[in-house]
């Protein structure tokens, strides 16, 4: 979340303050105020608090108006009147790119409301919906959505509570973009800006155009981050064709020790513009230091001849090293304060491009297998083996291996089978106790968007771990690789028969930090019976379904908004397998012994046979 912004001559800043506050006219804080929250040298003034300018559908009494949101006391508050659909409306002055609003509220929250933007204050559009709300503090990003406006609203739907909606503060954070110049300016200032992979919603890269950065070049506010990979990216749009003399870095302690300066007309084919010399990156190498101790850096870039271009960004080629601790190093990924491109041209009406929305149309299916043939068709099914189509992962038991023994056809079903033999089984990856089966669709049958379903009987026992999931296609290229790839699970079970769970994972939503829900079975069903699991899967999100009940519904604008990247835009493939132990079922069981998540009883049954999981189809169909 920014903590301080930069005023171009027309550019607004924190609109509503990082002290709740809203705004209408800009009014600069008293010099005492100002030097002590922002640095003067690279930041105008902030705005001070407008309480007039906020507006609301009524409220509870006099005492609780909707001015208190915006009046700097965070102990105030408005309530409003006992309806579902109450609203409260703060006025931005002039029309701004918003970059993120931050709801606090009190104990009478929104259970279901939207966030939306207006230019003229009748005309409204929805950029954040919250259908699950919890209250306390809630921060939606809007980045990569285009949200321009003078009023932003929050509307109710429902109420968490028989009270009203009661909030403590509102506040909005963003400014003016650059408008075209003729004379030389930042050009980047609140324009949209791009990137590949992001750690996370409060690092993307809208944060490296809001004018922040913190004058020791340390703290933690108002930048970019990226995954921890060495080819990555960041840019800006300028707007229009500019001319670019010179771009300033302000870089966090994890800079680029080599990197490219790059411009663009297309955002798509990029020109090499700059480069740093061999004796800066080396003397750039040599600069190592503990996390703890490193700062950042300020680089300003003169281009050896203007450019030109629309696009312009920083192509990351080696990221610095950092005592872990010494003599040991360790990299992480890029962090960038702000990006500023100096220059003329440009243009303020630079956008991001709308989200890609559902086709609509009918569904037909265009993947089927219902097992009813003498073997596993190999036509549509890959079989997955350990220590060769994969690496042992989360601390799991088995090895999966190409067997009927624990791949087979069954009385037209599919069987995934658990065996045991103490050392028996040699793989490239090791000596196992445990063999069983995986299988999937990759290169065989890799899609984007549709509905995926499969009809799955499960064992029941602490341990045994089914699953029946997606991975994005790209998961083995080491530029994007977990969970950039993105991992959409549909069902997973670690042996208990009362529930299973579906997820979704993603930078800054992997592992245990996954977007998930657990459901328990309708009218005491139990996972070792027949049930049908599904995920309905469309550009704007993610319904998952047993029996045709919805579990959990995730939509694109909310996991950006609040999580991170959106990585499920693209090919993935279907994985059915059954595993033994790992960090999952461990989790809950808090077995370590005589496997880790996987207790003698359940070795016992495994070495019984009787652990199988049992799929009588799967489906995936597509709008075409």
């Amino acid at each position: 979340m920014p903590s301080r912004t930069t005023l171009a001559a027309t550019t607004a800043a924190l609109i509503a303050l990082a002290a709740p506050m809203a705004f209408a006219a800009p009014v600069p804080k008293p010099a005492a105020a100002q030097a002590a929250a922002w640095d003067t040298d690279r930041a105008a003034a902030a705005h001070a608090a407008d309480p007039g300018s906020v507006t609301a559908s009524g409220s509870e009494n006099d005492a609780s108006g909707p001015g208190a949101v915006a009046d700097g006391d965070g102990t105030t508050r408005w309530s409003s009147n006992f309806a579902d659909d109450a609203w409260i409306r703060v006025d931005l002055g002039s029309v701004i790119r918003v970059s993120s609003v931050t709801l606090d509220w009190e104990a009478a929250y929104g259970k279901k409301y939207v966030l939306e933007v207006s230019k003229n204050g009748t005309d409204w559009t929805t950029f954040y919906t919250e259908d699950d709300g919890t209250g306390g503090s809630v921060t939606a990003h809007t980045y990569p959505q285009e949200v321009t406006g003078r009023y932003v609203r929050m509307r109710g739907i429902q109420r968490a509570t028989s009270w009203g909606y009661s909030l403590y503060s509102f506040k909005v954070y963003g400014g003016e973009p650059a408008p075209a110049s003729t004379t030389r300016s930042n050009l980047a200032l609140n324009h949209p800006a791009y990137g590949d992979f992001y750690q996370h919603a409060g690092n993307s890269p809208a944060f490296v155009t809001d004018g922040g950065w913190p004058a020791d070049l340390k703290a933690d506010q108002s930048r970019w981050s990226s995954d921890w990979n060495a080819n990555r990216w960041v840019g800006v749009d300028l707007g229009a064709t500019s001319t670019i003399d010179s771009v300033d870095l302000y870089w966090e302690a994890a800079y680029a020790v080599d990197y490219r300066i790059q411009v663009s007309d297309d955002n798509r084919t990029w020109r090499t513009v700059y480069q740093p010399s061999a004796s800066e990156v080396a003397a750039r190498r040599a600069d190592v230091k503990s996390p703890g101790d490193a700062v950042g850096r300020h680089d300003t870039v003169q281009l050896p001849t203007p450019a030109t271009g629309r696009y312009v960004r920083m192509l990351g080629v080696e990221r610095r090293s950092f005592y872990n601790p010494a003599p040991a190093t360790a990299q992480f990924g890029y962090s960038l304060y702000e990006f500023q491109v100096w220059g003329t041209g440009g243009s303020a009406n630079a956008a991001y491009p709308a989200l890609p929305k559902d086709p609509g149309g009918s569904y037909t299916t265009t993947f089927f297998d219902d097992f009813t043939g003498s073997g596993l068709d190999r036509n549509k099914w890959r079989v997955v083996r350990t220590g060769t189509e994969m690496n042992p992962v989360n601390g799991e038991s088995q090895a999966y291996v190409d067997s009927v023994d624990n791949i087979r056809t069954e009385n037209g079903a599919l069987v995934l089978q658990s065996k045991y033999c103490k050392g028996c089984t040699q793989t490239p990856a090791g000596t196992f106790d445990f063999t069983s089966g995986r299988i999937d669709t990759n290169t065989k049958f890799d899609f984007t968007y549709g509905k995926v379903s499969a009809r799955m009987k499960l064992p029941v026992g602490d341990g045994f771990w089914p699953a029946f999931w997606m991975l994005g296609s790209d998961v083995d290229n080491p530029d994007v690789s977990w969970p950039g790839s993105g991992e959409t699970d549909i069902m997973e079970n670690i042996g208990y028969g009362d529930w299973t769970s579906s997820a979704l994972h993603g930078p800054g939503y992997s592992a245990d930090g996954n977007i998930g829900k657990q459901q328990t079975y309708a009218n005491g069903g139990r996972a070792d019976e027949w049930h049908t699991y599904g995920v309905e899967w469309t550009p704007e999100g993610m319904t998952f379904t047993v029996d045709d009940r919805v579990v959990q519904t995730t939509s694109r604008s909310k996991l950006e908004s609040t999580r991170g990247k959106w990585v499920f835009d693209h090919n993935q493939y279907v994985i059915l397998n059954l595993a033994l132990g790992g960090a999952y079922p461990a989790g809950w069981n808090k077995v370590t012994s005589p496997y880790w998540g996987l207790p003698q009883s359940s070795v016992d049954r495994v070495a019984q046979g009787g652990v199988k999981a049992e799929i009588d189809w799967v489906r995936v169909e597509q709008k075409k």
